[in-house]
């Protein structure tokens, strides 16, 4: 795919820094920094530009600048920054002994809030950093009572909150492994993940809130109980149920209050650089979904370089984030706490009781750097919201905005209504590395439709199919040097041939993300949707595997096929195509009954936009759906541009999707009549 692809809206930057503000960023003081200590060459602090070049080509001196510009802390020395520029492979700071945790708990700060948990009925929780580390410090105690060591793994079914976060820290102190899963996920789904961890604990509530409903999920976790047999003991958040987890079956039950109320010294345990720190897991879109492993050190230097240089986030500020406990955003807002800001955690739904729910949660708590997504940002817009009008906004300094393209027209809307003073940062990253590629920083411009910057340390580009670099056109998002935040290996995977196959089989010692992006002749970047079959919902990397085990359950069904389609004008469509037995014709009892079958054995996120009846779907002559292109038939690429006839089993069911496809594009496209 290498198409020109013209600036969305160069008339003038919907956003620019200014001058006095951008010298007073970490950023600027970094990059003074950076030249004083490491000749990087870089004499004007807000050239951006020149300090990301540098980054790039001397990407050993640039992580150890940020190593030795935060302070990080090695109870042993390290032989080099960088061993060798290969991945995958890459060697980082060899030597040296780290825990995320206690960087994040060993500060000055004692009764300013370090949290702040909201829930949808309105009640608050604010946990004081003296607190956190107090509860850190006896959730270890507990967990190392019940034999839990260096390299074992401690799960979660949690929502949002502070048990979630304590949950985490406490087993990053012991170098423990962390996963969890969010509370909408059936058993089924937490057991495909949870069950190839093996873990020896689980941390889980008994059920959560969302869009004014309460969820009773005691019985999703005793299934999940039965299919986890290494699971020796359960810590219980059972604020719902408190008199539920009685009897002879509880008895090596430990209530969440007898976990972590009372006094303890935070004891953090040192380990290498690599030593796991969490498993985030992939959508699981070709069989069970992957573990993706990434390291105590590595998510300590990215996340530092993300959040304290290009968020600009220092003591003071809040981090509001909204994002459930499934998705990497839960990871980079608990992160916030390595730079000293309050990260403020909302349980609930972002449009209950209506859509000015995250904007007064960002008044009430003098949020400075908001994170949400395309699909909020333009449920705002569609339901007339003025927030500027209705909130008192004054503290807000930054908007973020990931999980999917963001369209020009949202940038404007963020202007009119919210703020023109207001720095609108689109995103682009993933689960896989933990980070973002390209963002915005407090020295760049914001143009409408377009992510300001690649990320410092990122050496991202576009590649065409013969791994040629592009400027101004669409190709391959590829990163062609390491980040320490790369995983340090996927779960069950001895060989790494699945972690190769993953990023690295297209383009040989290079990393293939995914996603079709064109970078401007400034460095800019203009993000074009997924270029591989991943489904990604808001951010949430859904699999269809998930999808298609639900669904093809039911006798109606014959096959089944699911996409999740970028759309023109910036909203994601995810419909779900099947084709049925003979005799049944799809009409409202049968697309409820799909419905529910995929929200009870999947989750509501995988719950299709649509149902659509086909006479057939095509396959590869080896038998395999062809989910690709037909993805990029439904978004307008040409039938012969996408895949070869000759190779496809059935033509004419390849035809179905071009009518499709085109009839959808035509009715988006015309107005329509008030």
């Amino acid at each position: 795919m290498t198409t020109t692809t013209p600036k969305p809206d160069r008339s003038q930057p919907i956003w620019a820094p200014d001058p006095d503000q951008a010298r007073a960023s970490t950023l600027a003081d970094f990059s003074s920094f950076a030249d004083e200590r490491f000749a990087a060459g870089v004499r004007n602090p807000l050239d951006y530009t020149g300090l990301w070049t540098w980054s790039t080509e001397h990407i050993a001196d640039f992580w150890e600048a940020v190593w030795t510009f935060f302070g990080i802390h090695s109870h042993t020395p390290y032989t080099s920054a960088l061993t060798e520029e290969t991945m995958p492979g890459a060697q980082w700071f060899s030597g040296s002994t780290v825990n995320y945790a206690e960087y994040a708990l060993t500060n000055e700060h004692t009764d300013s809030p370090a949290l702040i948990c909201i829930q949808e009925d309105g009640r608050e929780t604010t946990v004081t950093w003296t607190e956190l580390r107090s509860r850190v410090a006896a959730l270890a105690v507990t967990l190392r009572q019940h034999n839990v060591t260096k390299g074992d793994r401690v799960v979660g079914y949690l929502p949002p909150g502070q048990h979630a976060v304590i949950g985490f820290l406490a087993a990053a102190s012991i170098g423990a492994i962390w996963s969890q899963c969010a509370q909408d996920f059936a058993a089924t789904a937490v057991i495909d993940r949870f069950g190839q961890l093996e873990p020896t604990v689980l941390v889980a509530a008994d059920g959560y809130s969302y869009n004014g409903r309460h969820y009773d999920r005691r019985d999703e976790l005793a299934t999940i109980r039965r299919g986890l047999p290494t699971v020796g003991h359960t810590i219980v958040v059972d604020h719902h149920t408190p008199d539920a987890f009685a009897g002879e079956e509880y008895t090596d039950v430990i209530r969440w209050n007898e976990a972590v109320d009372f006094d303890a010294v935070p004891n953090f345990t040192p380990v290498p650089f690599d030593h796991p720190l969490w498993v985030l897991f992939s959508s699981g879109t070709t069989g069970l979904p992957k573990g993706i492993v990434h390291s105590h050190g590595g998510v300590l230097l990215s996340l530092l370089s993300l959040l304290g240089l290009h968020m600009d986030l220092r003591t003071g500020d809040r981090l509001f984030w909204y994002t459930s406990t499934n998705w990497m955003m839960w990871n980079v807002v608990v992160s916030s706490l390595l730079t000293g800001a309050t990260a403020v955690i909302y349980d609930g739904s972002p449009t209950f009781p209506d859509a000015g729910t995250l904007w007064r949660i960002a008044d009430t708590h003098d949020v400075t750097f908001l994170g949400t997504s395309p699909g909020h940002l333009q449920a705002c817009e569609r339901a007339a919201l003025v927030p500027k009008d209705n909130f008192d906004l004054s503290s807000l300094r930054t908007i973020g905005s990931t999980g999917s393209t963001l369209p020009a027209a949202s940038y404007h809307w963020v202007h009119d209504n919210v703020g023109a003073h207001i720095q609108l940062s689109s995103t682009t990253g993933g689960t896989d590395a933990v980070t973002a590629f390209a963002c915005s920083a407090p020295t760049t411009p914001v143009w409408p439709g377009e992510l300001s910057a690649r990320g410092l340390g990122i050496a991202m580009e576009a590649w065409d199919g013969n791994g040629h670099p592009l400027i101004g056109e669409v190709g391959e998002l590829v990163i062609t040097k390491p980040v320490p935040s790369m995983p340090v290996f996927f779960w069950n995977d001895p060989d790494g041939q699945r972690y190769h196959d993953a990023y690295f089989a297209h383009y040989p010692g290079v990393w293939r993300h995914g996603d079709w992006v064109a970078i401007t002749t400034d460095g800019s970047v203009v993000m074009n949707g997924r270029s591989d079959s991943t489904l990604n919902r808001h951010g949430v990397r859904l699999g269809s595997s998930e999808i298609y085990q639900a669904v093809e359950k039911l006798p109606q069904i014959v096959e089944s096929l699911i996409v999740g389609v970028d759309e023109s004008e910036g909203s994601y469509w995810m419909p779900l195509f099947v084709v049925l037995a003979d005799g049944i014709e799809l009409d409202d009892n049968l697309v409820t009954e799909i419905r529910t079958i995929i929200r009870t054995q999947a989750s509501p996120r995988h719950v299709p936009d649509e149902v659509i009846a086909v006479r057939s779907l095509p396959h590869t002559r080896t038998g395999k759906k062809i989910e690709v292109p037909l993805k990029r038939i439904l978004q307008g690429a040409a039938r012969d541009d996408v895949l070869s006839i000759d190779s496809i089993d059935d033509a004419a069911a390849v035809d179905q999707f071009v009518t499709l496809g085109n009839a959808r594009r035509s009715a988006l496209a015309t107005p329509t009549t008030l």
